[in-house]
C-alpha cells in the first residue's frame, strides 16, 4: 500500500504530496498521522531548507475531512479529534522553513484549514476554497474560523463561514487567501494549448507544481536565518499589540547582527557580488 503522505527531497526543497486521489486527498486519520510524521522529518533534516505541499492528481488539493468519521464521533471524541488536528496544523504553520500549498484544485473544509497554515498558497486556475462545514450541521475545526478571518478579513470570513460558499482562484486573490494564480496549461509540440473535448485548456500539473518549487527555490537563495526569524516575527507578532509586535521585530533584528551570513550579505552587496549565505 502506498504512502498517504509521499515527501521528496531535492536540491534542498521538499515536496509533501497528500495521497488519496480517489478520495479527492481527504483528510482522514492516517493521513494526519502520516503527514505528523512527515513534519518531524521537515523539522529535523537541515538539508530540507523549503517545503511544496500539494495533492496528488489534478482535481484535489484536499477536499475536507473524511466525513464517513467524523460521522461516527461524539462530543468528546469530536473535541480531540479537532485538538490533534489544529496542533498538527500549528506545527506545520510554525516551521522555521517556507512552506507553500499548491492548491491544485478543491481546497474545502479541512483542506482549505491546511492549506490557509501554509505561509503562502499559490492557486491553480480551478482551484476553489472554502469552509462548507455549517452544510453538515458542523464549523471547521482545524483553525479555519481564525485563519480565515486573519487572512480575509471578519466579514468575508464570516460570510464564507455562515454560507458554505467557495471562491474561485480569482477572487481568492483579490481576498488574500491566494498570493498567486499560476495558469498552468498543458501544451502541444507547436506551442499551442492543448484541450479537451469541451474546448477548455487542459491543466499541467507538473508544470504547476514545478511553479511552486520554482518560488521556493527563490527564496532558497535568501539567508535561512532571516528567513526563519522573518516567519517568527510574522507568526509571533500578528497576535500582538502593535508596540509589543515592534519590540519582538527589533529583537529578532538584532540577533539578525550576531549572524556570519549577515556579515556575509552585507560585504556582498557592496561588492556587487551574489551572497553565499551558509545559515550560521
Amino acid at each position: 500500500m502506498s504512502a498517504l503522505v509521499q515527501l521528496d527531497v531535492n536540491d534542498g526543497v521538499a515536496v509533501l504530496t497528500l495521497n488519496r486521489p480517489a478520495s479527492l486527498n481527504a483528510l482522514n486519520g492516517a493521513l494526519l498521522t502520516e503527514l505528523d510524521a512527515a513534519i518531524g522529518r521537515l523539522e529535523r533534516e537541515e538539508e530540507i531548507r523549503a517545503v511544496v505541499l500539494i495533492g496528488a492528481g489534478a482535481k484535489a488539493f484536499a477536499a475536507g475531512a473524511d466525513i464517513t468519521e467524523l460521522a461516527e464521533l461524539g462530543p468528546r471524541e469530536a473535541a480531540a479529534v479537532a485538538a490533534e488536528g489544529q496542533r498538527i496544523l500549528r506545527r506545520l504553520e510554525r516551521l522555521p522553513k517556507p512552506v507553500i500549498a499548491a492548491v491544485n484544485g478543491f481546497a474545502l473544509g479541512g483542506g482549505c484549514e491546511l492549506a490557509m497554515a501554509c505561509h503562502m498558497r499559490l492557486a491553480a486556475p480551478h482551484a476553489r476554497f472554502g469552509q462548507p462545514e455549517v452544510n453538515l450541521g458542523l464549523i471547521p475545526g482545524y483553525g479555519g474560523t481564525q485563519r480565515l478571518a486573519r487572512l480575509v478579513g471578519r466579514g468575508r470570513a464570516t460570510e464564507l463561514c455562515l454560507t458554505g460558499g467557495m471562491v474561485g482562484a480569482d477572487e481568492a486573490l483579490r481576498l488574500g487567501l491566494a498570493n498567486r494564480v499560476v495558469s498552468a496549461f498543458a501544451k502541444d509540440a507547436q506551442g499551442e494549448l492543448t484541450r479537451d473535448e469541451k474546448g477548455q485548456p487542459v491543466f499541467d500539473r507538473e508544470a504547476f507544481l514545478m511553479a511552486a518549487i520554482g518560488l521556493a527555490k527563490e527564496i532558497l537563495g535568501k539567508a535561512p536565518l532571516a528567513v526563519a526569524a522573518c516567519l517568527d516575527a510574522i507568526d509571533r507578532g500578528l497576535d500582538l499589540p502593535l508596540d509589543a509586535g515592534l519590540a519582538l521585530e527589533r529583537d529578532l533584528f538584532a540577533a539578525c547582527f550576531g549572524t556570519q551570513d549577515m556579515r556575509e550579505g552585507t560585504k556582498a552587496f557592496v561588492e556587487k557580488r551574489p551572497a553565499q549565505f551558509k545559515g550560521c
